[in-house]
């Protein structure tokens, strides 16, 4: 008989070895059980896996102009289907415009359960009163532990190495047309690994007519479809 849950003990496990039938010690059950070697409780990972459907992220991350100026990107991604759901760009950001931005990004029936972040400074008591307005869980990551963001993490370097590493940006306004175009690819065309090779918003699969090719992002990419 094998037992796979690993956040039962021996109490639990002679519990249901006594309704099945088998009489014996409880002692003899922790004597024969296979030695847990992490922690009794979920870890992170385990709550991002269980809590996926009810869990956004977000996170900022600095974009350099031909001008040699700092522009800052502000994403949101929900977790269960990679959808980046809210792109902007400010040239000052502060938690008032954060605070905005999650609010564009969520409307009041669609807001996520929880949501994770890091522990800059800028999300302030003003974001974090949004995010109780509305009903959502801040969950801001462990000091130094940016894989705790990791969805966010890999979104900002999805677009770092697919965008931004192939464009001279121009100016705030040219910088925001960039990245929610590639939004838009990101979400309905592009494939994810973690997703069966599907994209965010479900793609369907295409048999009859001739293929043909689009240009997104000025040739950076292409959306091959039948007609």
């Amino acid at each position: 008989m094998s037992v796979e849950n690993p956040l039962w003990g021996a109490p639990r496990i002679h519990g249901e070895l006594l309704k099945l039938g088998f009489e014996v010690a409880q002692s003899s059950v922790a004597k024969y059980m296979v030695k847990r070697r992490g922690p009794p409780s979920q870890g992170w990972r385990i709550f991002l896996r269980n809590h996926a459907p009810e869990i956004s992220a977000m996170d900022l991350f600095v974009v350099p102009t031909i001008g040699f100026d700092l522009l800052y990107a502000f994403v949101v991604v929900r977790l269960d289907r990679r959808k980046l759901v809210w792109i902007n760009v400010t040239a000052t950001p502060t938690a008032e415009w954060i605070a905005r931005q999650i609010t564009e990004a969520f409307p009041w029936d669609e807001a996520p359960r929880y949501l994770i972040r890091d522990r800059d400074r800028i999300y302030g008591s003003v974001v974090t009163r949004q995010l109780r307005a509305m009903g959502i869980r801040d969950k801001p990551t462990a000091p130094a532990s940016p894989w705790q963001n990791g969805f966010a993490e890999r979104l900002i370097g999805s677009i770092r190495r697919e965008c931004l590493e192939h464009v001279i940006v121009l100016g705030e306004v040219h910088l925001r047309r960039i990245l929610r175009e590639y939004a838009r690819y990101y979400n309905d065309i592009r494939t994810h690994r973690s997703l069966n090779k599907d994209a965010p918003i479900a793609r369907q699969i295409q048999r009859t007519g001739s293929i043909k090719s689009h240009a997104i992002l000025g040739g950076l990419h292409h959306h091959y479809a039948r007609a």
